[in-house]
């Protein structure tokens, strides 16, 4: 990995280009961080005016599973880095990729693991010898049936590969229709063509943490560090609700969350930041859940709350740039902004001005082009003098903002 001491502007000779593959929210704020710095950027999506696009350079629009579309435009702008930013990317492309000699954002490998729970699950537990709920992998219905059986009730049936919750069911009962109606659901809702499913036992959770963990150079060689977890929760839901920090567990239990992250950004290597997750059961168990090997939206509450965001740390790490351990500077809150409104173009954010009058607070709108229900849209920010003061002005601020049809037109996507 090259350090630098120098940046040139973009669009020149000598200009650093990064190529982001995925161009969602947490793709915008990344963009607008390399911009800061006066990267080139480029982003990539299967859709056209994806947020990352609207503060990119370039864009491009192309089926992000097809790996000769993947490939195709990596070599065109031949960029210094590739920066994956979803889960629905072709693996395989990433791999030849880095073959050639791309600097991929943490790497392959990282990239292959992350997106795979039972890859993840397998490189967690096994390898690493993290804890992690009680599961098995299922290929069939009938598998499906014994795996849930070992596994104990209640559970919960996860596709193979997706994101935010997709696909995810919750099997209370052993009714084998039940069992094979959530096994395929869960298909319907997989990434790509895959049949498996993980069956992972359902815990009852006192509270969730973000670890974000992240590898830099220093020094001549990498160095991990952590920033203060950040805490969520999601009101039964599977989607990310509120996130806060600082956090306000008990040393201990922090202590734990934050080795887990450790060793979890150290086992996939690389540079960057993780969003490790980890849960706190009602019984005192500290487990390993997911990783995204990149920015996580629970993190977006760093935006006001750390001397330097995730994005930030982000960019910073894989330009090789220094990256001192960012201080908490204010008790800050965030909640996501999400709409049941089904193919609405162009959906209209309404009750701004009220939720702006609320001191402290701050909405980011993500500027997605259409909706689909449970789609994220905006998250409200909040500072505080107090985690509680914080999450109580989000919570009121999210209450007067509403996403509602523009001009009443609807069309399908």
């Amino acid at each position: 990995m090259k350090v630098r001491t120098c940046l040139q502007s973009p669009m020149y000779e000598g200009s650093v280009k990064l190529l982001l593959l995925g161009s969602g929210e947490l793709g915008k704020e990344v963009a607008i961080e390399a911009q800061r710095l006066g990267v080139e950027v480029v982003a990539v999506d299967r859709y056209d005016w994806a947020p990352a696009m609207h503060v990119a350079h370039r864009r491009y629009v192309i089926d992000m599973m097809n790996p000769n579309a993947v490939k195709s435009v990596v070599r065109r702008e031949s960029p210094d880095i590739v920066v994956p930013e979803i889960e629905a990317i072709s693996t395989e492309a990433i791999e030849d990729l880095e073959s050639e000699g791309f600097f991929v954002v943490p790497n392959a490998k990282a990239v292959k693991i992350a997106m795979n729970r039972i890859e993840l699950r397998r490189f967690a537990a096994r390898s690493l010898g993290l804890p992690t709920t009680k599961f098995e992998f299922a290929e069939s219905p009938e598998e499906a049936v014994e795996a849930c059986e070992r596994v104990g009730y209640p559970c919960l049936i996860k596709p193979e590969m997706s994101s935010s919750g997709h696909g995810h069911t919750k099997v209370v009962e052993p009714s084998r229709k039940k069992i094979v109606e959530a096994y395929e659901y869960a298909i319907s809702h997989s990434r790509g063509r895959s049949r498996k499913v993980i069956v992972e036992e359902f815990v009852d959770l006192s509270l969730e943490y973000t670890v974000l963990t992240y590898r830099y150079v220093k020094d001549g060689g990498i160095v991990t560090e952590v920033c203060d977890p950040v805490e969520q929760w999601r009101y039964g839901s599977y989607h990310y609700i509120e996130s806060w920090q600082p956090p306000t567990s008990d040393p201990n239990t922090l202590r734990k969350a934050a080795e887990i992250g450790v060793r979890v950004a150290e086992g996939l290597g690389g540079l960057g930041i993780f969003g490790v997750e980890v849960f706190l059961t009602k019984d005192g168990r500290v487990l390993f859940s997911e990783v995204a090997p990149r920015p996580h939206d629970t993190g977006m509450v760093t935006m006001v709350t750390q001397e330097l965001s995730e994005f930030a740390i982000h960019v910073r790490s894989i330009l090789g740039l220094p990256v001192p351990k960012p201080r908490v500077i204010s008790p800050g809150a965030s909640i996501a902004i999400y709409t049941d409104l089904e193919n609405v173009w162009s959906p209209k954010i309404c009750g701004l001005r009220e939720a702006l009058e609320i001191p402290g607070v701050d909405v980011r709108l993500f500027g997605k082009p259409f909706t689909y229900p449970g789609r994220r849209v905006a998250v409200v920010l909040a500072r505080g003098s107090s985690v509680e003061e914080a999450l109580g002005k989000a919570r009121e601020a999210a209450r007067k903002i509403s996403v509602e049809p523009s001009r009443g037109v609807r069309s399908g996507v």
